[in-house]
């Protein structure tokens, strides 16, 4: 993406008013509107398809249907969601939270806020998605290590092994088959499960 070009914006309009005067105030901030969803209903199809930089939901309090949704665009197609919402309570902020919302604004915002509080939810949705691939790699790991493990005690109960010579066993047959350690386990404790 062009760092010079303008955020594209998704606004999400989950109140009975107009959003017209929250869309101008985007536009004279800069950022560029792409579309807008009128409801819960077109908020994932619209995500998906049209892969906005931001979403904007304005809301009186987040309704089951928008937190819904949310949920499941953070799933298919994750992106930093800014929810700007008449009435706030823990209860709203936390449900909306679990549901992927990066920053949960009560009041309304001037244009001036705008960007800091967009740049803050981009940065805070990064880390979150850094934080996200980081828990990803280490149960991966994690899985991978416990198959290693159940794969050494499968050798050393048939070949009457050491720990240590399972290990430098199964490394050895790894590289020679030219497969992961893991993977291997793997193929070894399901050939294992045919013979028993």
């Amino acid at each position: 993406m062009d760092p010079s070009a303008p955020l594209r914006l998704l606004l999400v309009n989950d109140t009975d008013r107009p959003m017209r005067q929250l869309r101008d105030a985007f536009a004279d901030a800069g950022y560029l509107v792409i579309a807008q969803a009128d409801g819960a209903a077109e908020l994932l199809r619209l995500a998906e398809s049209e892969r906005p930089d931001v979403i904007i939901v304005d809301t009186e309090s987040p309704t089951r249907d928008t937190l819904e949704q949310l949920a499941l665009m953070e799933r298919s197609a994750p992106r930093p969601v800014v929810m700007f919402a008449e009435h706030g309570g823990m209860a709203a902020i936390q449900a909306a939270v679990r549901a992927g919302v990066t920053a949960y604004i009560v009041d309304h915002v001037s244009a001036e806020r705008l960007a800091p509080i967009i740049d803050m939810a981009r940065v805070k949705f990064e880390e979150d998605a850094a934080l996200k691939r980081k828990l990803a790699d280490m149960e991966r790991q994690l899985a991978e290590r416990k198959l290693i493990e159940r794969a050494k005690g499968i050798l050393m109960r048939r070949r009457q092994l050491g720990e240590d010579e399972a290990y430098a066993l199964l490394r050895g047959q790894a590289m020679k088959s030219g497969l992961r350690l893991a993977d291997l386990a793997l193929q070894l404790i399901h050939a294992s499960e045919l013979l028993d």
